[in-house]
């Protein structure tokens, strides 16, 4: 199962609110950041669901729904697009966040983790800051839905013994990670 979902960030100089659209894949809590702009409309949100698509390759074949919301963003060729793919497209209903929890519990983590400890400047600033917590998130974040595993480590897991732990910093010291010392 997939789960997508908007979430926004002020920017502190310009004042512009812009929107971010992601997708999680729901079994794993694969984070993909599709894109970031200040006016989200049918036919852009329609070119990252056929991003979404490209990115997942053959593995988007393992994908059975796509739950939403009713956004005015997911127009229905966004719909098509999975459709295409074989994904059929759940809409949760009306005013109940709680039916795309996986999707909300993201945006609380994000905002809570990054977006409301720093100032963000301008969309280019946003996308790198998302895309390399993403990286954190997919690759070194623990879940506890994945008896505290990373989507897909990018290293190999330290275990809870009395070897030497290492911290490296992430986004300035805003996320630490802890590795094996060598």
């Amino acid at each position: 199962m997939l789960a997508v979902d908007f979430f926004h960030v002020d920017c502190a100089v310009t004042l512009r609110r812009l929107y971010v659209f992601f997708a999680m894949e729901v079994g794993s809590r694969y984070v993909h950041i599709l894109g970031v702009t200040s006016h989200p409309d049918g036919p852009w949100t329609t070119q990252q669901a056929r991003n979404l698509m490209a990115d997942l390759g053959d593995r988007a074949s393992k994908f059975t729904f796509l739950v939403r919301d009713r956004a005015g963003q997911f127009s229905a060729s966004f719909d098509a697009v999975l459709a295409d793919a074989g994904i059929a497209v759940v809409k949760i209903p009306p005013r109940s966040p709680r039916a795309d929890a996986y999707a909300e519990r993201f945006v609380l983590t994000v905002r809570s983790e990054v977006t409301d400890r720093m100032l963000i400047f301008g969309q280019q600033r946003l996308r790198a800051v998302l895309d390399e917590y993403a990286k954190h998130y997919n690759g070194r974040r623990l879940h506890r839905g994945q008896e505290l595993h990373p989507p897909r480590p990018d290293h190999p897991i330290a275990s809870p013994s009395h070897e030497r732990i290492k911290r490296r910093q992430r986004l300035g010291g805003l996320l630490n990670e802890y590795a094996r010392a060598a």
